[in-house]
């Protein structure tokens, strides 16, 4: 029997190939593929991903081959050479990558050989090409980081043991990629360690093409970034670690643990980070709790987000603001082998508390999991409410949301209710903002 998925929250792998290269500084996409297709990954990725925007030569102002009738017939490789000339003429970069849609793919265009019969013509800026097509993966991100590292990144540099890069975190599909990089980045600097996350402030093609020093790559992905850090340890010889994205404090230590171990520090190095970054963490937290107790803002909680959010967020509310965890949708469509890891990231919660954890990529799908996991027993004049309750999803939860007068917290892709520019939900100051949106929906109206 055939399925469908309903409202899917992810795009193609050209999609994610072109929000990588969009956030990459003077990084040029070029897409060879039918008209319409950047700018529909444009539309869903801007609006979706908080606003993002178009960047440096994207959105509307992408290049592309825009094929037809005549080269689906023909070929489309001379169409695509005009294109890459074109561009290299008109678009000022330091880095152009040629993408690939469905239809081309079909019918064969070669686009190596297409690039490799113009490196003569021009001199400077290099000209990498990634296949891309939709119908074959949505690994976009992992498709290019991966060509970026094999043929752009410097080989044979010497290691530097404090050097660490970041991966995992896809521009757009993580819509607060930015400020999750950005407080990454300054956790890391807390033990000692510069770390390289290529999409972050005054971060330049310069610091991937260095890429190679570090001494390990650290996932923050089961399942974005474990394609490319293979990659990376077969070019680069670099190992890589993958540790889950940390939200607030209790996973915040645990990542700066592991992350500490992983590098060879003595034990005390985090801990004394940790501790630190707690005396802080905790001064501001604590402003809440005489509110949360008075009036009684527990709340049962109801998440679905994709795996990437999905057991961070859980263990967040449950174990740091004490709310009940009732149900996680974890929307990602993952193999036996990574659903199996995100599974076992649920548990273990200090509190001791575990929600009912489906695998579910149709957001039409989530009332009747909703259903199962707080089920309607005899009367309804006798039936324990599941209330009061707050859904943490996408705007897709909106519906559900609302058919049970529940306030909706959006986190996960698509965001289109929020404008969103630093804001970061990892880390500690990740875990500050979350815990304040979270407590300031459900006294919004007092």
């Amino acid at each position: 029997m055939t399925t469908f998925i309903d409202r899917p929250r992810w795009s193609c792998a050209l999609g994610g190939a072109l929000f990588t290269l969009r956030a990459l500084r003077r990084a040029v996409p070029i897409i060879h593929a039918s008209p319409g297709c950047g700018y529909n990954v444009y539309m869903a990725g801007n609006a979706g991903a908080g606003y993002l925007g178009g960047g440096y030569c994207g959105g509307t102002a992408w290049s592309s081959s825009n094929v037809g009738e005549t080269e689906i017939v023909f070929g489309g490789v001379e169409r695509l050479k005009e294109q890459i000339k074109t561009t290299l003429e008109v678009v000022d970069g330091d880095l152009y990558v040629v993408l690939s849609g469905c239809m081309v793919e079909l019918i064969g265009d070669d686009l190596e050989a297409a690039v490799a019969d113009l490196a003569g013509e021009f001199k400077g800026p290099k000209i990498l090409a990634v296949s891309t097509p939709g119908f074959a993966d949505r690994r976009g991100y992992d498709l290019v980081m991966s060509e970026l590292f094999r043929s752009f990144c410097l080989k044979g540099l010497e290691k530097k043991a404090e050097v660490i890069n970041f991966l995992g975190l896809v521009p757009g599909q993580d819509v607060f990629y930015k400020g999750n990089l950005a407080e990454l980045k300054r956790m890391a600097a807390t033990i000692g360690l510069k770390a390289n996350t290529f999409f972050g402030d005054f971060e330049d093609l310069g610091v991937l093409e260095r890429a190679s020093e570090a001494s390990l790559n650290v996932v923050l992905s089961d399942y974005h970034g474990q394609l490319a850090a293979q990659t990376f340890s077969e070019v680069h010889g670099t190992p890589y670690l993958t540790l889950p994205l940390p939200v607030g404090a209790i996973q915040s230590r645990e990542f700066l643990k592991n992350l500490g171990q992983a590098v060879g520090l003595s034990r005390e190095v985090p801990k004394r980070a940790a501790d630190l970054e707690e005396d802080r963490y905790y001064d501001y937290l604590e402003r809440a709790a005489d509110i949360v107790n008075d009036v009684d803002l527990q709340r049962y909680l109801i998440v679905v987000a994709d795996s990437l959010y999905a057991p961070a967020a859980t263990r967040f509310f449950a174990d740091e603001l004490g709310w009940i965890p009732v149900l996680t949708v974890v929307t990602d469509d993952l193999d036996d082998q990574t659903r199996k890891t995100v599974s076992g990231r649920f548990e273990g919660f200090e509190s001791q508390l575990k929600p009912l954890v489906k695998f579910e990529s149709s957001a039409i799908k989530t009332r009747a999991h909703l259903n199962q996991a707080w089920p309607r027993v005899g009367s309804q004049r006798h039936q324990d409410p599941l209330s009061p309750a707050v859904v943490v999803g996408s705007v897709f939860e909106r519906e559900l949301a609302e058919g049970f007068s529940y306030p909706l917290l959006s986190l996960s892709y698509p965001v289109t209710d929020q404008v969103i520019f630093q804001q970061a939900r990892a880390g500690y100051e990740g875990g500050l903002s979350l815990a304040s949106a979270a407590l300031s929906l459900v006294v919004a109206g007092r």
